[in-house]
């Protein structure tokens, strides 16, 4: 008898009072349960859930059954799915909270520091260069020499360096550097010409070259190609021919290494562009973090690196704002100019703007 079957109160229906008797008389109905497979089911769902939850990644589908007993662990330990580990958020060696690995490598600390700095250059304000202007870039540099006895080299203290640019490739420019002569930048160069064999040279002018990423105008790093694929590829073709006989030129990723680095110090490209420049770097082969560097103004922060033929170039970058500060190069092994670590060269960055004419100094 069904001693749970709450009776109907007085003054109820037939109908009522008949199924109240009849629910007494009857067993209760069976609860139904869980097959095995269907509760090993549930259990992976509520398992993958909770991994995915992290971070917001696909789940990762088991692609056969295991015995409930398996699953009889607690959420934040491992899970071990058809041969492939999935280790629950926060309970992996390496990288954030929350990530999951399926196996595949995970990006490398330049892709994710790059990535970082590509979001915050992105928010930057755009410059304002207005037509028939000129990008004014202040910087700080130094460059190790060796005397003609040979012997290490040596670093002299850094000096400043200012370069003013047409904006649209048009006017020279000018390179003033302390301790030496200005110095044009773009003018046409002088060349003499024969009309025929004996005749007198005839002095004419060679014509400028066009814009390109080793002959960045400000109107033509405007221009370049946000998708870093496409970017880098065109970097890619534009130094092919710069070097190839010998040297770190004979590497062509060190060659689109160095251009990038010169376009980020040398111009002052639009957000998204400079954004499009960290991405294509972080695509090139070879390219690596170091925790400490630092700059020409004495600036601290982090460095991303790639090393070529016995030098390492390094992009020193600020250790909050992941802003682009300056460049050094570094013997990466011993050698007659040096022990490993010595500074072959340094920069920083210090000052980008617009002036109205070569000389002047930048809007406010």
């Amino acid at each position: 008898m069904n001693a749970f079957t709450p009776r109907p109160p007085r003054g109820a229906d037939a109908d009522a009072l008949l199924r109240a008797e009849l629910a007494e008389l009857l067993p209760p109905p069976p609860v139904p349960e869980l097959t095995p497979e269907r509760n090993l089911d549930l259990r992976h769902a509520v398992l993958r859930s909770a991994l995915a939850a992290g971070d917001g990644g696909p789940a990762v589908r088991p692609r056969r059954r295991f015995p409930v007993g398996l699953l009889a662990v607690p959420v934040a330990a491992c899970a071990v799915v058809a041969g492939v580990v999935v280790v629950a958020p926060g309970e992996g060696p390496a990288g954030p909270p929350g990530r999951v690995s399926a196996g595949q490598p995970g990006p490398s600390d330049a892709v994710r520091f790059l990535s970082g700095a590509a979001l915050a250059a992105a928010a930057a304000p755009a410059p304002e260069v207005r037509p028939g202007e000129y990008v004014y870039v202040k910087s700080l540099v130094a460059y190790a020499g060796r005397d003609a006895a040979g012997g290490p080299t040596v670093l002299p203290p850094a000096r400043a360096r200012e370069v003013w640019l047409s904006a649209d490739g048009s006017r020279p420019g000018l390179l003033r550097e302390a301790g030496a002569a200005d110095t044009p930048l773009g003018s046409p160069g002088p060349v003499y010409e024969l009309d025929g064999p004996g005749a007198e040279p005839r002095k004419s002018t060679l014509g400028a070259e066009p814009p390109s990423v080793t002959r960045p105008t400000h109107a033509y790093v405007v221009a370049l190609p946000t998708e870093p694929e496409a970017l880098l590829r065109l970097v890619r073709e534009q130094t092919r021919g710069a070097g190839e006989s010998g040297g770190s030129g004979s590497d062509a990723d060190q060659r689109a290494f160095t251009a990038i680095g010169t376009l980020l110090a040398e111009t002052w490209a639009p957000p998204e562009v400079t954004a499009a420049l960290y991405r294509a770097a972080a695509l090139i082969p070879g390219v690596t973090v170091l925790p400490s560097a630092t700059d020409a103004a004495g600036r601290g922060g982090v460095a991303v690196a790639r090393t070529a033929h016995g030098e390492q170039t390094q992009w020193v970058f600020d250790r909050t704002t992941s802003a682009f500060l300056g460049e050094r190069t570094v013997l990466a092994e011993s050698t007659q100019a040096g022990r490993a670590g010595t500074v072959l060269g340094v920069s920083a960055v210090l000052v980008k703007g617009a002036a109205s004419a070569p000389g002047e100094p930048p809007r406010a």
